[in-house]
C-alpha cells in the first residue's frame, strides 16, 4: 500500500553500504599483520546503486567485496593492507553513513511537517 520513497530507499542503501564497508575496513586492519593477506574493499555506491534500480522495488542490493589493486605496498610478508589507505577509507565510509542518516533525518522533517505535526 505504501511504497517507500525513492529518496529513503536511497538513503537507506547508502546507509547499509557504508556499514558494509566499514566492516570490510575493520576486517584489513585487523589483518594487517597478516602473512600474504590482501586487502579488499566493497564496490563503489554507484555501482550498488545501478543494481538496486535495475532490481524490482523492495529489494536492497548488496555491496559486493573485491580484492584491492595492490599498487607498491605490498609489504614483505605478501600482505596488501596499508593502514593509512585504510583510515582515509573509514574516514569515506563515515562521512557517507553521515550523509544517509541527515537525508533520512531531512525527509523524516518534511513528512512530519507536511502532516502538521
Amino acid at each position: 500500500m505504501f511504497e517507500p520513497l525513492a529518496v529513503t530507499r536511497m538513503a537507506h542503501a547508502l546507509a547499509a553500504h557504508s556499514a558494509t564497508r566499514q566492516g570490510v575496513i575493520a576486517a584489513n586492519v585487523a589483518h594487517a599483520d597478516t602473512p600474504g593477506y590482501r586487502a579488499r574493499d566493497v564496490e563503489d555506491f554507484t555501482e550498488t546503486l545501478r543494481r538496486m534500480n535495475a532490481a524490482p522495488p523492495r529489494t536492497a542490493a548488496d555491496p559486493r567485496l573485491m580484492p584491492v589493486a595492490p599498487g607498491g605496498n605490498l609489504s614483505p610478508n605478501g600482505n596488501t593492507v596499508s593502514l593509512d589507505t585504510e583510515m582515509i577509507k573509514a574516514v569515506e565510509a563515515r562521512h557517507h553513513f553521515d550523509l544517509a542518516l541527515t537525508i533520512t533525518r531531512s525527509v523524516g522533517g518534511v513528512i512530519r511537517t507536511a502532516l502538521g505535526r
